[in-house]
């Protein structure tokens, strides 16, 4: 591993220029690259205290050995530069598009004198037009028969072209009209390429022209008494208007766009993109970004216009890209962008509206691309046993956590605080196993003390039940009383007379905390009190991903790509997601309690009426006597009451549901929520 410091340029010799840097390893390799706006203060960034740089930084600099630049005169020259060294390079520090699978395209190859319509998949090539992607092939087939009534364009490949025209016959679509039949001379090449022309048009969102067109010669060829003509043309309009009914219309015509959206956590990200021409949507693609340094959804946009766009010709650029943020640098983003295509481009972020709508529709695709990802991941039986190994190894366990409990605190300016406990086993969730806390606290407010008490306090209630079944049961098997004869073992945990778990009669191999150092330390403090010494305690903190156990001064940082890592961020992510989930239902329970509650005449019924009538108590509060006696069940009476309780601005009673009048989970329970996860209490 290099020092940086042993590399690092001498001061005052890193130029202020924009520019391009390239890092080197001890073969000269290059193993990263990127461009500035500025090199001295961007370069200077990466010869700071180690402890400073995010750790995929930290591997990066010390895996250098050697750092060289080069000055541009402006932002565009070195973000081309930057993409021309990366496709050269292939820097393994750079983030890497890489397809969640191979989409299919609509290819008119119009580098051929008889151009051809096609599928294909793979990269790229020279001189052929591609339409889509599309998610399915039998997609672009279902359309293109369809379209082919219009645009009889040639479909076959090179060898039944060339043995079609050596027998002088075409091939059944040049019978049924599907085919101009180029290849026994119907229609020359001019004519061939003019229908190859009119279909690109098309499939570019020209349809409403082409179609109005059509009506137009249907019209003319009508009232010229062609009508076998005009009867043609009139179910060309049909088979026309059927292939764009399969598209759905999301914006209005003529929008020329592509919506990027992503999903991300700190190693991973998806992108998705919907290709919209004429306004609808014409394609989607989707990718899976490993983030090999610490970035923003900027720097991922910015790195994906760069990458997606910077190998394609004029035409694949739209005339807008909708972002959900913008690029750092955003305005040489788009004189790039319009340089490829040789006209205006519009790079922004939507913030009403259709495109709104619609950009919130493609980041649910990315989230559940991603959600998709981590759970093929987690199911492969390789990479979950290669993980509890990696653990295991990182953390110096005797035996690899076969169960593992994760904890985390959640609150809101310390009201309201609850806290999760999630179980993986063998690296699978088990939801029936899930518990939630309510943090009673010290003090005189629940959870005074911050996430440090929280964590000993939570810690200390689950495993307390442990020691205490432990107490209970003594080596938790059954011996068959009156019998003299040991009855068969019970499983650790199992409850003989009703043959279910007991709760939290398991206990764990590893227990990982949602914190850093002082987190670790609470927990091992809670253990330590109760005399648990046959568990192992760690800290996964979010910042820098590191792994902090109990009494160690420095972190343990475990490799970026480590299966490991990836166990224990996926548990302590579905922790986080678990007391996100219990403080937001507890949260919005409490603020609908209202002075509702023990008005004379107004039930559980009445209550949700009211509310469902007016929305919410302060249009209930603005209400008259005389409108709030119109909801179905309220007297002129009852109706009064209400207007004198909600006027008096009478003090909530505490933990009080304002809907249904019933008292609030009190925190003395620690149970699974079933709501939640979907399991149920053993």
């Amino acid at each position: 591993m290099a020092d940086p410091a042993s590399y690092r340029p001498a001061p005052g010799s890193i130029p202020e220029q924009p520019g391009v840097y390239r890092f080197r390893d001890e073969r000269g390799r290059v193993i990263y690259v990127g461009k500035a706006r500025s090199l001295r203060p961007r370069l200077s960034s990466y010869f700071q205290d180690l402890a400073n740089l995010h750790a995929r930084t930290q591997s990066m600099v010390t895996t250098a050995a050697s750092v060289e630049w080069t000055v541009v005169s402006t932002e565009v020259e070195a973000l081309q530069l930057e993409y021309s060294w990366i496709k050269e390079f292939d820097p393994r520090f750079n983030i890497r598009y890489r397809d969640d699978k191979s989409y299919p395209s609509l290819a008119v190859t119009l580098n051929e004198e008889y151009p051809r319509l096609q599928v294909m998949r793979g990269p790229k090539k020279r001189g052929v037009r591609y339409f889509g992607p599309y998610s399915h092939a039998w997609a672009i087939r279902e359309t293109l028969d369809l379209l082919l009534r219009v645009f009889p364009a040639r479909t076959c490949s090179a060898g039944v072209f060339k043995r079609a025209g050596q027998v002088g016959r075409p091939c059944l679509l040049g019978y049924i009209g599907k085919c101009s039949a180029p290849c026994v001379g119907r229609v020359g090449a001019e004519e061939h390429r003019r229908i190859v022309d009119d279909f690109c048009d098309f499939m570019a969102g020209q349809t409403g022209t082409y179609l109005r067109r059509l009506e137009k010669e249907m019209q003319v060829a009508a009232a010229n008494q062609e009508y076998e003509r005009a009867a043609r043309l009139r179910d060309d309009v049909k088979a026309l208007e059927r292939a764009i009914e399969k598209q759905s219309v999301v914006l209005g015509d003529g929008t020329d766009a592509d919506v990027v959206a992503f999903a991300e956590d700190p190693l991973e990200a998806a992108v998705q993109v919907f290709y919209v021409r004429g306004g609808r949507v014409r394609g989607q693609r989707g990718w899976v970004v490993e983030k090999v340094e610490d970035l923003t959804t900027g720097d991922l946009v910015e790195h994906f216009l760069q990458q997606v766009y910077g190998g394609e010709s004029g035409d694949a650029v739209p005339r807008e890209v909708l972002v959900p943020a913008m690029p750092p640098d955003a305005e040489a983003v788009t004189d790039w962008l319009t340089g490829l295509r040789g006209r205006p481009v519009s790079l922004r972020v939507p913030q009403r509206g259709d495109k709104r709508a619609l950009m919130e529709t493609v980041a649910r695709n990315a989230g559940q691309s991603l959600a998709l990802h981590k759970t093929k991941r987690g199911s492969d039986l390789t990479a979950r046993s290669l993980a509890l190994q990696e653990i295991q190894d990182a953390l110096g366990l005797d035996e690899a956590p076969l169960r593992i409990e994760c904890f985390d605190v959640s609150h809101l300016q310390e009201s309201e605080v609850v806290a999760s406990m999630v179980v993986f086993e063998d690296g699978l969730a088990r939801k029936s196993e899930y518990r939630r806390f309510v943090v009673r606290g010290q003090g005189d407010r629940p959870g005074a003390g911050g996430d440090v008490a929280a964590i000993h306090e939570v810690v200390s209630r689950r495993f307390r039940r442990l020691v205490d079944e432990r107490s209970r049961t003594g080596d938790l098997q059954e011996t068959a009383a009156g019998t003299g004869v040991d009855a068969p073992e019970v499983p650790a945990g199992i409850d003989p007379e009703t043959g279910r778990p007991r709760k939290f009669a398991y206990a764990p191999n590893l227990v990982v905390v949602d914190g850093g150092a002082p987190q670790v330390a609470a927990a091992q403090r809670a253990l330590d009190e109760l005399g648990v010494d046959d568990v192992a305690l760690c800290g996964l903190a979010k910042r820098l991903e590191e792994v902090w156990l109990p009494g160690v001064a420095y972190p343990v940082v475990m490799p970026r790509t480590s299966e490991g890592l990836y166990l224990l961020q996926r548990v302590r992510d579905e922790a986080h997601r678990f007391a996100i989930t219990h403080h937001r239902g507890r949260r919005s329970r409490s603020m609908t309690a209202s002075a509702l509650d023990g008005i004379p005449g107004l039930g559980e019924t009445r209550r949700k009426a009211l509310l469902k009538q007016f929305g919410s108590l302060k249009r209930l509060r603005a209400a008259s006597a005389a409108e709030i006696a119109t909801v179905p069940g309220v007297g002129p009476r009852t109706a009064a009451a209400v207007v004198a309780a909600l006027a008096t601005g009478a003090d909530v009673p505490a933990g009080v549901n304002m809907a249904t009048g019933e008292v609030l989970d009190d925190g003395a329970d620690d149970r699974p929520d079933d709501r939640t996860t979907g399991g149920t209490h053993p």
